[in-house]
């Protein structure tokens, strides 16, 4: 079974703890999870053929099956393989559901990616 592979900003500080957060669940279960973090290394980006900004603002998950999801998917792919969080994935899937994260995930994004930039973080 190939792994799931997650591309996160380790130089957002609200990113790396919801990472560090996420992972620290996910570490102790059975799934192969490679965590890859675009600051360290920029080039990643062009494993999932998106621009490297992109990939800072928004989280992205390869699953098992080779899909790349972006932002809420990617939570969703996530909340899947973790105990205690898989029941977040369902009702995250539910359209209407995933229709009102998805517009708050991607505005608070736009807005964090913003407020580092400032911040002279990349």
């Amino acid at each position: 079974m190939a792994k799931t592979k997650v591309y996160y900003n380790s130089a957002c500080p609200v990113c790396a703890a919801g990472i560090a957060g996420q992972r620290g669940k996910l570490d102790a279960c059975p799934v192969d999870i490679e965590w890859i973090d675009v600051h360290a290394d920029n080039a990643a980006a062009a494993e999932i053929a998106s621009e490297l900004e992109f990939v800072r603002e928004r989280l992205h998950v390869v699953d098992a099956d080779g899909r790349t999801r972006v932002g809420v998917e990617a939570f969703e792919a996530l909340w899947a393989l973790t105990p205690g969080q898989r029941g977040l994935a369902r009702i995250s899937g539910l359209p209407v559901v995933r229709t009102l994260l998805r517009w708050s995930y991607n505005g608070f994004a736009a807005i964090l990616y913003r407020w580092n930039r400032l911040n002279g973080r990349w």
